[in-house]
């Protein structure tokens, strides 16, 4: 509390990619419960800092996001358990209890895909997160950000998600971290650079939770104080809209604003038409006269 008798609130949000077919998953099975006991050591940790810390933890798989803590379904009352916290405690079989039934859904599924659909998390974290803003009490004020821990490829076809929901979240004051697990994410990495957040590949998943602890517990105030990981390089190549690769160069709807990375004279986006380039005019050279030729 400061000053002006302002409580300052800090709204931690993860999102925990928990497809199946990630490949460090597949890889070892193991490593999904690995990662979630970090977590929810992590977010414990972001509560005990101080009573006003809200959480909000959603899963994200190849079918869609849902949300682990707070149960928006029903009120689960959790008593004490071995001199445990009962909020910790709330939280820890909250997760453990929505994944469950996650876990139990994908596996009825039979065509699973690569690509986790971070992005829809991501906006389902930015309508809570707005709609916390709408409801608090005069004198709050939120200092949120989002945690991505991810084990997935950059996916380009979400790209246009992913612009929009970077730059809703720079617009909102919404800082967005991103822990990668396996394998560097290009368009993770803007994110990281347009909203401020830090961005790490951990080296060794055995560490996540030091990582996690020392890399993305702080509050953004404090990061500025402590030694971390140098920023990365961010790739700034935008995702075509024909076959969702990075492109150096490529051609812009005037309308819409899709990239192709080939010219078209329709839009597929947007279904605008375009006249075909002309070619460029060759200038001709300038004929001798017959009187210059003589003298």
């Amino acid at each position: 509390m400061n000053g002006t008798s302002e409580i300052d609130k800090s709204v931690l949000t993860i999102i925990l990619d928990v497809n199946p077919m990630q490949r460090i998953e597949r890889n070892d099975p193991k490593i999904l419960t690995q990662c979630i006991d970090s977590v929810i050591v992590f977010a414990n940790a972001h509560l005990m800092q101080t009573p006003n810390n809200e959480l909000i933890i959603l899963a994200c798989h190849s079918q869609g996001a849902k949300f682990l803590y707070p149960d928006t379904d029903k009120v689960t009352e959790i008593r004490q358990f071995d001199g445990q916290y009962e909020k910790f405690t709330l939280v820890e079989f909250s997760i453990r209890q929505k994944l469950k039934e996650i876990v139990n859904e994908l596996a009825s599924v039979k065509n699973l895909h690569e690509e986790s659909l971070i992005s829809g998390a991501m906006s389902l974290a930015l309508c809570y997160i707005a709609r916390l803003e709408r409801d608090k009490i005069p004198g709050v004020k939120l200092h949120s950000r989002i945690l991505i821990v991810t084990g997935s490829n950059d996916s380009a076809t979400q790209y246009m998600n992913y612009m929009n929901i970077f730059f809703t979240s720079q617009k909102m004051g919404i800082i967005i971290d991103v822990c990668s697990l396996d394998q560097e994410l290009t368009l993770l990495q803007q994110a990281c650079d347009i909203t401020g957040g830090n961005y790490l590949k951990i080296p060794q998943i055995a560490g996540l939770l030091q990582y996690l602890l020392w890399v993305f517990l702080p509050d953004p105030a404090v990061r500025t104080k402590l030694v971390l990981p140098p920023p990365v390089k961010v790739d700034y190549r935008a995702a075509c809209f024909c076959h969702h690769e990075l492109v150096d160069i490529g051609y812009v709807c005037s309308i819409c604003l899709s990239i192709f990375c080939k010219f078209s004279p329709i839009c597929t986006t947007c279904h605008t038409l375009f006249k075909m380039p002309a070619p460029i005019p060759v200038k001709m050279k300038k004929k001798k006269k017959y009187a210059d030729i003589v003298h």
